[in-house]
C-alpha cells in the first residue's frame, strides 16, 4: 500500500533528526544487489515503520541488536522505541528493467552494463530502507562497491574513487549530503563517456552511455555552454546559493521521465541524445529541460514540499523558469514557442476533464502517494507554469522575485507549502495576491476571451472569473502586424475602436492560460491565411485555437485537415511543424476519425508533409517535413528510395527517422522480417533494438501481431520494449486486424501496471491509437467501474474524457 496522508502527517509529528548512511554492493549486476542502510533517528513513539520493498535476506538490528521487526514485504515494522536510535537493515534486492528502482541496462551496441537508481515516489524504498516521504527530509552519506573500470556518479562530491583501485571490486565514497528528500537520493553505475570541467569553483560534468561517446563529443560545447549560462543566470536572480557541492548531469536508459531533479546528479532520458542531426525542436526541449531542472536545485531540492497537494511548488516554477531561463539566458529563443506549441495545448485538454484538479490542490484531494503519482500531469506543469507567467505579467518581474527569494531563504533546506509562498509574495507586493491565487492556483478550469465586433470595432470579452492581462495584436488585410498592446480583462468587455476594421488576435503571445475565439472576420482572414502571420508564437495561439475547436467539435476532422493542408507546408518553423504533426496523429486521429476513414486521413497529412518537404527552406524544416511523411506515407516508393540512399534529398537520413521510415515500410507490408533483420545488426544498439520490434509489431499480419503482443506481455518487459512494441502494434489503418488486443488490453493491461506507478504510466500511455467501436468504449467504461491501479485508471479516465 502507499504511504496516506495521515500516515505521514502522524510519523512527521513522532519521527526526527533523521540521518542515513547507504552502503550499496552492485559488484554483481546480473539480477540481484545489497543493499545495507544505517538510519539514526529520533521517535517521540513506542512504534513506527520504514519502507523497504521486496526484500531478501534481511536482517535488522536496533541500536546494536537484533530487532524484534515485523516485515510485510513493503513495510518495516518496529516498537519498543523511545527516544534516539541507530537501525542497520541489510537486503539483497533486485535490478528492475521498467525504470522503478536500481534500473539495469546491458546495451545491446556493446553488451556494457549500466545500472541507476531513478527514484521518485514509492521507489527510494526499492533501493534501501527508509522513511519514504518528503518531510523527513535527511543528509545521505553514500558509498558504493562496484567494477573498478566503472565510473560511480551520486548527489555528493565524490571523496573516495574506486575507479582507482586494483582488482575486481572497486569502492566509492560520496560527501553527506545537506537534508534531502529520500526520494531525490541518486546513484549512477556504469562505464560512462564522460566530459568534464570546473566552473565557478565546483566540478562539472556531462556523462553518457560510451556507445554514445560520438553523440555527447557533437554537443559537449552546447551542452556546457547552456549549463554555465542557466548556472550563472540562477546565481544573478536567485539570492540563495546553489546549495550542493557539485553538478553532474547523466543521459541515463529506461529512465520513465523526461529528466529528474535528483540533487548534484540530474538524469536525463538518453534519447534526447539522439544519433545523427540534432532536430531543431530536440535542441530546443533539451536547452529548457536543462533549465527546468536545474531550477529545481532550489525549487523541490532547497525548498521541498510538504506533502504532494503542493506538486505545483516544485514543477510550475521549474516547467515556467525552464522556458525562460533558457531563452533569456542560453540562447534558446524559440523554447516558449515549444510549451506554447507542444505543452500547453494537452493543459487545455486536461483541464476539461473529469479529472481535473486545481493547481495547488487541497491535502485532501490527495489522499496517498499513489494519487499523488497523478497529478504529476499537465496541470501541474503546462497550465501552472502558464498561471506563473500570468502572475509575473500582472505582478511585474521584480516584485515576483523579491518574494521568491524571500521564500527560499526562509525555508532553505527545510519544507513548505502554499501558504509558505503566498505569505512571502503578499509581503513583496501590495497587489491583492491572495485574491489571484485563490482565483489561479486554487480554482479548476479556464476563462474563454472571445473577440466581437460592434460594428467595426473589436471588444474583447472575458466569460469567467479571473483578471487577465493579454497582448492583443492587430493584423491588415494581408495579415501583417500593425498594432500589438498589453490589455486589462475582467468583468467588463474592453472596446478597441482604434483598431477598428482590424483581425484582432487575443493572448497573442500566450500570456495567459485561456481558450480564445475570434470574431467571425478574424476567424475568416486567419482560416484563409494563418501561414502569413508573421510571428512564430501567435502562429502557435491559433494551431493551439484549431485543435481545440477540433476538440470541442467546433471543426470537424475533415475540416481541420483542409487548414492543415492549406497551412502547413508553408509554416516555417520546424518545432511547429513537429508539434501540429505530433497532436494532429496522436490526438486529433485515434480520438475523432473513424477507423473506416483514417486511411484517407493519414494521406492527406501524408500530402501536406510531401509538399513541405518540397519547399522546405532549412534542414530542420526538412527533417521535420520527413519525419511526419515517414509515419503517413500510402505508399513505399519514395521511403525505399530514402533507406537505399541514406539521403532525404541531400540530407543524410538520421538514424531516428530511418528507423520511422522502415517501421513504415514495414507496416505496409513493403519489407519482411528478414529486412528488418538486416537493418537491426546494421548498427547496433537500442535504437536497433527498439526500433526492429516496432518495425516487426507494424506488419499487417495477425501472426506478427500475435508475436509483438506475446513479447509486451511478457512479466519482466523493460519500459521501452513495452512501449516500442505497441506503438508498433497500434494502427488505425488495421483496425480490424489490431481488434483483437484491443480487447485484451483492456482486459490484461491492469495486471502489468501493478509493477509500478511509472510503468502503469507507460501501459496507459501505450493505448490504442484509433477510434474505439462502441463495443470497445463500453469494455473500457466496465473496465473502469471495477478494480484498476491507481495511475492506470487516471490514464483510462482520461481517454474515456477524451473520446466523448
Amino acid at each position: 500500500m502507499s504511504l496516506t496522508l495521515a500516515e505521514a502527517r502522524e510519523r512527521a509529528a513522532t519521527v526526527s533528526d533523521v540521518g542515513y548512511a547507504i552502503d550499496l554492493d552492485l559488484s554483481d549486476p546480473r539480477t540481484h544487489f545489497r543493499s545495507r542502510t544505517t538510519v539514526r533517528f529520533t521517535c517521540s513513539a513506542p512504534a513506527t515503520f520504514l519502507e523497504l520493498t521486496a526484500a531478501e535476506d534481511l536482517t535488522v538490528t536496533l541500536d546494536g541488536e537484533p530487532a524484534g521487526a515485523t516485515y510485510d514485504g513493503r513495510r518495516l515494522e518496529l516498537r519498543g522505541l523511545t527516544g534516539s536510535h541507530v537501525l542497520v537493515v541489510e537486503a539483497r534486492l533486485p535490478y528492475v528493467t521498467d525504470g522503478e528502482g536500481l534500473h539495469r541496462m546491458v546495451d545491446p551496441a556493446d553488451g556494457r552494463t549500466y545500472l541507476g537508481a531513478y527514484l521518485g515516489l514509492d521507489v527510494a524504498q526499492r533501493v534501501f530502507c527508509c522513511f519514504d516521504q518528503n518531510d523527513l527530509k535527511a543528509p545521505i552519506a553514500l558509498s558504493v562497491t562496484a567494477d573498478p573500470a566503472w565510473t560511480v556518479l551520486a548527489n555528493g562530491r565524490t571523496v573516495v574513487d574506486g575507479a582507482a583501485e586494483a582488482g575486481g571490486r572497486g569502492r566509492w565514497e560520496f560527501a553527506p549530503t545537506p537534508p534531502i528528500p529520500v526520494a531525490l537520493a541518486c546513484v549512477v553505475a556504469g562505464p560512462w563517456t564522460s566530459v568534464r570541467w570546473e566552473h565557478a569553483g565546483l566540478p562539472f560534468g556531462w556523462h553518457a552511455r560510451a556507445s554514445l561517446a560520438a553523440e555527447l563529443e557533437r554537443d559537449a560545447e552546447e551542452l556546457r555552454e547552456v549549463t554555465e549560462a542557466c548556472f550563472d543566470h540562477y546565481a544573478r536572480i536567485f539570492t540563495e546559493p546553489y546549495p550542493f557541492d557539485s553538478f553532474d548531469q547523466v543521459f541515463v536508459p529506461g529512465l520513465n521521465w523526461g529528466a529528474q531533479e535528483q540533487p548534484g546528479c540530474v538524469i536525463y532520458r538518453d534519447e534526447l541524445l539522439p544519433a545523427g542531426r540534432l532536430p531543431d525542436d530536440v535542441r530546443l526541449l533539451r536547452g529548457s529541460i536543462v533549465a527546468h531542472e536545474m531550477a529545481h536545485m532550489w525549487f523541490g531540492d532547497l525548498v521541498t514540499m510538504t506533502w504532494w497537494e503542493d506538486s505545483w511548488l516544485q514543477e510550475s516554477f521549474a516547467d515556467y523558469l525552464g522556458y525562460r531561463v533558457a531563452a533569456d539566458a542560453a540562447g534558446y529563443t524559440a523554447a516558449l514557442l515549444g510549451h506554447e506549441a507542444g505543452r500547453k495545448p494537452g493543459a487545455y485538454d486536461a483541464d476539461e476533464r473529469r479529472s481535473t484538479h486545481a493547481v495547488a490542490a487541497r491535502p485532501e484531494d490527495v489522499p496517498d502517494v499513489a494519487a499523488a503519482a497523478t497529478i504529476f500531469d499537465a496541470i501541474s506543469y503546462a497550465k501552472g507554469s502558464s498561471a506563473l507567467r500570468q502572475l509575473v505579467t500582472w505582478l511585474g518581474d521584480d516584485t515576483f522575485l523579491r518574494g521568491v527569494n524571500t521564500y527560499l531563504t526562509r525555508h532553505r533546506f527545510r519544507n513548505a507549502t502554499l501558504a509558505d509562498f503566498v505569505t512571502a509574495l503578499d509581503e513583496a507586493s501590495d497587489r491583492d495576491v491572495r485574491t489571484w491565487v485563490e482565483l489561479w492556483l486554487q480554482s479548476t478550469g479556464f476563462d474563454t476571451l472571445r473577440m466581437t465586433r460592434d460594428g467595426d470595432v473589436p471588444v474583447l470579452h472575458r466569460d469567467g472569473t479571473r483578471p487577465h492581462r493579454v497582448r492583443l495584436t492587430a493584423y491588415d488585410d494581408r495579415l501583417a502586424a500593425v498594432a500589438s498592446r498589453m490589455v486589462d480583462v475582467a468583468d467588463e468587455p474592453v472596446p478597441l475602436p482604434h483598431l477598428a476594421g482590424r483581425v484582432v488576435v487575443p493572448n497573442s503571445h500566450g500570456e495567459t492560460f485561456a481558450r480564445i475565439e475570434l470574431d467571425g472576420p478574424s476567424w475568416d482572414a486567419l482560416a484563409a491565411g494563418l501561414g502569413r502571420v508573421e510571428d512564430d508564437l501567435t502562429r502557435a495561439v491559433l494551431w493551439t485555437m484549431l485543435f481545440d475547436r477540433v476538440h470541442t467539435r467546433h471543426l470537424t476532422p475533415t475540416e481541420f485537415i483542409t487548414l492543415l493542408e492549406r497551412h502547413l507546408p508553408a509554416e516555417r518553423s520546424s518545432t511547429l511543424v513537429a508539434a501540429v504533426l505530433t497532436r494532429t496523429l496522436a490526438r486529433v486521429l485515434p480520438l475523432r476519425v473513424p477507423t473506416s476513414e483514417a486511411a484517407g486521413v493519414v494521406a492527406r497529412v501524408a500530402g501536406a508533409c510531401a509538399a513541405g518537404l518540397g519547399g522546405a527552406s532549412s534542414p530542420d524544416l526538412a527533417l521535420a517535413f520527413a519525419d511526419g511523411y515517414a509515419r503517413t506515407a500510402p505508399d513505399a516508393g519514395l521511403l525505399l528510395r530514402w533507406v537505399e540512399s541514406g539521403l532525404v534529398g541531400d540530407l543524410p537520413l538520421t538514424p531516428g527517422l530511418r528507423w520511422r521510415t522502415v517501421r513504415r515500410l514495414a507496416g505496409l507490408g513493403a519489407v519482411d522480417a528478414d529486412a528488418v533483420e538486416a537493418e537491426r545488426v546494421r548498427r547496433p544498439g537500442s535504437d536497433a533494438e527498439l526500433g526492429a520490434g516496432a518495425a516487426l509489431a507494424a506488419r499487417p499480419t495477425p501472426e506478427a501481431k500475435a508475436a509483438a503482443w506475446a513479447a509486451a506481455s511478457a512479466p519482466d518487459v523493460g519500459n521501452r520494449t513495452v512501449t516500442a512494441l505497441l506503438d508498433g502494434l497500434w494502427s488505425a489503418e488495421q483496425a480490424e486486424l489490431v481488434a483483437p488486443y484491443v480487447d485484451r488490453y483492456l482486459r490484461e493491461a491492469p495486471a502489468w501496471a501493478a509493477r509500478g506507478h511509472g510503468f502503469a504510466q507507460v501501459v496507459g500511455q501505450a493505448r490504442p491509437t484509433l477510434l474505439l467501436t462502441d463495443a470497445q468504449r463500453a469494455l473500457l467504461h466496465e473496465r473502469l467501474a471495477g478494480d484498476l491501479p491507481t495511475v492506470l485508471r487516471r490514464q483510462w479516465s482520461d481517454w474515456a474524457d477524451d473520446l466523448g
